[in-house]
């Protein structure tokens, strides 16, 4: 268990962005309110805490029991609210049944106390329902149990696939291979926007196409259906998909639009993935069970603004502001999820098996998952030139966790059942810039004198491929 202390000056700071986050929220997209099930909160007091602290979610450490004390101030304020409305409707009646002027004025007077002392209630409640709101959004989904406990080190390895891992060999960095064979230009790009944005050039544009519409081709073969979301979204539409940034500086990873020339319009951000506006097709519907699951693949750029401000993993194309992502999107009942993580899971490892790479399915621990997530897998390739495993693929079961902000529900066949909220997904099907570096990497050949002398790629990819007529000769197809 890891133990996070909060000063009194941060966690006010937390207090009041929070509430500023959550008004925006209630206001900008048009949706109601989160659902936030505050009874379980209330209920699982102990687990929550002990699940939050374990995930380092960016709460204060008495942040549940306020949510606790706030709950059951709620629910006491509901009731005398309640009866006090009841008693207001029942003067009503007795004003207009007195005919003695002395008596209904005695009665008037308490109607008009009735009046202030509900409005009071009613004042009170609503601002309960904020601090309600801006607590329990930051406490995050539950964790699975077989989840691992702890930091990124503590991933436990489910499986290994494709070919055996070549030895790591500096010669095969990416960098140098698409210098030599100009396939980037981050000197213009640097101009034109800045460190961390980069131009594709030549046979690595095609091949940026190729992945994307391969990757498609194996999502529609499962029966996705394909999408072309926004790229910009509601910034009210990103928070209630589950974006909680640890601390104050990553409040910055997220690209805004100025909207200085419009005053009163909605925030809008870039999206830091395709998950976010996919997620929102969704949003305030009711579907019916026959309808699950519905399943959709988009093509969406993501956009980053923390790429490179660790200092780690930043060389080349492997953290960059912006790249093309396939993006796999399910929404299914309460009690399917977990099938549809593993469904979507060998979805992914088709793909990457059709690209020939050694790869590995990691089960991520507590301290890896976003808020949103109850379960988290990540897929990485071998890497050669960087002499490691790197990341190409992610995929998350959030259970109810952005359903209950989206107000994304289902009518079960059963209607006893009420309307329950449903459960989404969302995986990588291409994370292209990094696939770009696993295949570069591992594809590479060389001449007699240890020059790049050519890229092999799979032959899975050629049917995608553009300008073969046309080519330097630089591509190699394997068998």
């Amino acid at each position: 268990m890891h133990l996070i202390f909060i000063s009194p000056s941060r966690c006010q700071l937390y207090f009041s962005t929070a509430a500023s986050l959550a008004s925006a929220a209630s206001n900008s997209s048009g949706l109601p309110n989160p659902r936030i099930d505050y009874r379980a909160i209330a209920d699982n007091a102990l687990y929550k805490t002990n699940n939050a602290l374990n995930r380092k979610a960016s709460i204060p450490v008495d942040g549940i029991q306020a949510v606790v004390r706030l709950y059951s101030e709620h629910k006491r304020i509901s009731a005398d609210l309640n009866a006090k409305r009841n008693e207001r409707s029942k003067v009503g009646e007795r004003i207009r049944k007195t005919s003695d002027p002395s008596a209904k004025k005695i009665v008037f007077d308490g109607a008009l106390k009735l009046k202030k002392e509900v409005a009071a209630l009613e004042e009170k409640l609503a601002s309960l329902e904020v601090q309600l709101g801006s607590l329990s959004s930051a406490i995050p989904n539950d964790t699975h149990p077989n989840a691992p406990l702890g930091p990124e080190s503590a991933a436990i390895t489910l499986s290994t696939h494709g070919p055996e891992p070549i030895p790591a060999d500096p010669a095969r960095d990416h960098v140098s291979i698409c210098k030599k064979l100009d396939f980037l230009d981050f000197e213009s790009a640097a101009t034109v926007t800045g460190s961390s944005w980069y131009y594709l050039l030549n046979e690595a544009a095609l091949l940026e196409i190729a992945l994307t519409n391969y990757a498609m081709s194996i999502a529609l073969k499962h029966g996705f259906t394909p999408v072309i979301p926004p790229d910009v979204v509601r910034s009210d539409i990103a928070s209630r998909c589950g974006f909680q940034p640890r601390d104050q500086a990553d409040l910055a990873q997220m690209y805004r639009i100025d909207s200085s020339h419009s005053p009163g319009s909605p925030e809008l951000v870039l999206a830091g993935t395709a998950e976010i506006p996919l997620a929102g097709m969704f949003a305030g519907k009711v579907f019916s069970s026959n309808d699950l699951p519905m399943k959709v693949v988009g093509v969406g750029h993501a956009f980053r603004a923390e790429a490179g401000a660790r200092g780690a993993d930043t060389r080349g194309l492997y953290r960059v502001h912006q790249f093309t992502k396939v993006e796999l999107f399910a929404v299914t009942p309460e009690e399917a999820s977990e099938t549809m993580m593993e469904e979507l899971l060998k979805l992914q490892k088709e793909i990457l098996l059709g690209l020939q790479l050694p790869f590995r399915i990691l089960d991520m621990p507590t301290e890896e998952l976003g808020a949103s997530a109850y379960r988290k897998y990540d897929i990485e390739a071998w890497m050669p030139g960087r002499g490691s495993w790197g990341e190409v693929s992610s995929l998350s079961n959030c259970t109810d966790y952005q359903s209950r902000r989206l107000h994304i529900r289902y009518r079960p066949n059963t209607p006893s059942s009420g309307i329950p909220f449903a459960h989404t997904l969302n995986g990588t099907a291409a994370a292209i810039p990094r696939l770009l570096v696993a295949l570069l990497e591992n594809g590479a050949t060389f001449d007699e004198k240890s020059e790049i002398k050519s890229i092999r790629l799979p032959s899975i990819l050629k049917p995608f491929w553009i300008g073969l007529e046309n080519g330097r000769n630089i591509v190699e197809w394997s068998d």
